[in-house]
């Protein structure tokens, strides 16, 4: 979505005229929503939410909370789904891009790295709902999963909610940098992709030559 978060800002701000509990339910439905619909600027309404707490509208102990849930809840729905049929289906698939060897080796480098990889999971835009999912998918034990997320949720959201308590006079400065950011990313991670795809076909062509 093209919203900025100046706009963000304005739709929360609106919302106080409905109670500050309005406010709370929307950053957490926006979190939740977020990860099931990658496009959707979930950030953005941290950052928002980190100038209302600034300006004392919202106290950061409850914002903090609505963020963690409603992002953890939707990332534990897309881990249980990968592990529940994930697993069985892509194996039994063999698929040509997500092979069964594939896995074999997902899941080895999550039992190797998978802290690491998680606790700094919500700091990789466009790779989130990915990395829940093939955590699922490798079943990687669900408490770790669950506890480094919640670790990566916290500092991410410390973060974006800083900036925008630090930035709160200049939000269309902070706005513009995210666009930049969004415009950048996106592009760079569907080139990464196409490479990616390229090189597996060719190395699949390669061997049906041998």
């Amino acid at each position: 979505m093209s919203e900025s978060i100046v706009q963000i800002d304005q739709y929360l701000d609106l919302m106080f005229a409905y109670g500050t509990l309005w406010v709370y339910l929307l950053i957490l439905a926006a979190c939740f929503v977020e990860n099931l619909f990658p496009p959707f600027p979930g950030d953005s309404f941290i950052v928002a939410a980190g100038g209302l707490v600034a300006t004392t509208r919202l106290h950061w102990l409850p914002t903090v909370l609505v963020v963690v849930c409603g992002g953890m809840a939707s990332v534990m729905i897309i881990y249980l789904l990968g592990r529940r049929y994930g697993r069985d289906f892509f194996i039994r698939k063999n698929y040509r891009y997500f092979s069964a060897a594939d896995i074999i080796k997902v899941e080895n480098y999550f039992s190797k790295w998978g802290p690491l990889i998680l606790i700094s999971s919500r700091f990789v835009v466009g790779c989130r709902v990915i990395l829940s999912l093939v955590a699922g998918v490798s079943s990687y034990p669900a408490a770790r999963m669950f506890a480094y997320t919640a670790i990566s949720y916290c500092l991410f959201c410390g973060v974006l909610m800083y900036i925008g308590y630090m930035l709160m006079e200049n939000m269309d400065t902070v706005a513009y940098y995210f666009k930049t950011y969004r415009t950048i990313l996106w592009p760079a991670l569907a080139v990464l992709l196409v490479v990616y795809v390229f090189r597996r076909f060719q190395k699949f062509r390669g061997g049906q030559k041998a």
